[in-house]
């Protein structure tokens, strides 16, 4: 998978104190396996994107000699991680893409496994969510969208990931803000973010919540309509209001991360790390989060797993705020 003395050159800069005198594994030998990418959704949406643009950084930047990358889909992920955690334990060569959509979906899934059962390696990346309407619709704003949530929320469907996900999340603090019981909502959750695209260019539904990376194209080929963005203030190269600019007061930070399965050894998982890191420190990797509008907002190892026990603390309450849990 990695030549042993270019990955310890390559990572030498994210972690000169202490990493080059690791005595790596045989999962970081010469000749070993390449890295395996597990991913939990299905192809097309965020957690795929962020799968395969870690492929392509890694092997451009030659910290990895190749991938492979596995994907999984159904229930925010709650499908897939069992399947990450039992069949590839130990595997120190592995990283599953996950995030705040996993974290809400275990809760509102009351799945069996949960995030404590993996290994943090890093947070990677964070993406406002965006509000959108096929080009045809007859919504032109917000405002209209929430004139029509409001008379009657059963004829307003919305699409988005996975129940629980960050999606369904956003889309029950707009209701809660606006005065709509979160149980009249007709949310329509999707595996992948390819199937809720599908749905909206069908005008299967009224709207649809993600990322903002996930509907950008369809924004700038006019077959999308963006009506707001959750930030908390204006971005660049985004011609859209934010939720608050709306009249919505409501923000939303979704994040994803990797992790290792349980059982990894302390050196798969410094070298894991640092492997990250690197590719974090990269040109290409800027270039990409900069071309698919995600903030680095790179956290690893300890603190990536403090953060992650704080969020879901965190995402618990709002779920059962809103009936959701």
């Amino acid at each position: 998978m990695l030549n042993r003395r270019r990955f310890l050159m390559s990572t030498a800069a994210a972690s000169a104190a202490g990493f080059a005198g690791l005595h790596l594994s045989p999962a970081f030998a010469e000749g070993a396996p390449q890295i395996q990418i597990f991913v939990p959704a299905a192809p097309g949406g965020g957690w795929d994107q962020t799968g395969r643009t870690m492929d392509q950084v890694l092997r451009s930047e030659k910290l990895i000699s190749g991938s492979q990358i596995t994907n999984v889909g159904g229930a925010g992920g709650t499908v897939g991680l069992p399947q990450f955690i039992n069949q590839w334990n130990g595997k120190g060569n592995s990283l599953m893409v996950a995030g705040m959509v996993m974290v809400g979906a275990i809760i509102a899934n009351k799945a069996a496994n949960n995030l404590t059962q993996v290994t943090p390696i890093a947070r990677l990346t964070g993406e406002f969510e965006a509000l959108v309407v096929p080009a045809e619709s007859p919504f032109k704003t917000a405002a209209d969208f929430v004139a029509a949530l409001k008379a009657d929320p059963t004829k307003v469907p919305v699409a988005g990931g996975s129940a629980g996900g960050s999606d369904h999340i956003l889309f029950g603090l707009i209701a809660k803000t606006v005065g709509v019981p979160a149980t009249n909502l007709s949310y329509v959750p999707f595996a992948g973010g390819g199937e809720a695209l599908s749905a909206l260019l069908g005008n299967q539904v009224a709207a649809g919540i993600s990322g903002f990376g996930e509907f950008s194209e369809q924004i700038k080929a006019g077959a999308l309509r963006l009506l707001a963005i959750s930030a908390d203030k204006r971005q660049d190269g985004i011609d859209a209001p934010t939720l608050k600019e709306a009249g919505i007061d409501v923000e939303l930070f979704n994040w994803r991360g990797v992790f290792a399965p349980p059982g990894v050894s302390d050196a798969d998982k410094a070298a894991m790390i640092a492997l990250v890191e690197s590719m974090a420190k990269s040109d290409g990797w800027a270039t990409e989060c900069k071309n698919r509008n995600w903030t680095q907002i790179l956290l690893t190892g300890d603190d990536y797993a403090k953060f992650v026990a704080e969020d879901t603390a965190r995402i618990e309450a709002i779920l059962k705020d809103l009936g959701l849990a």
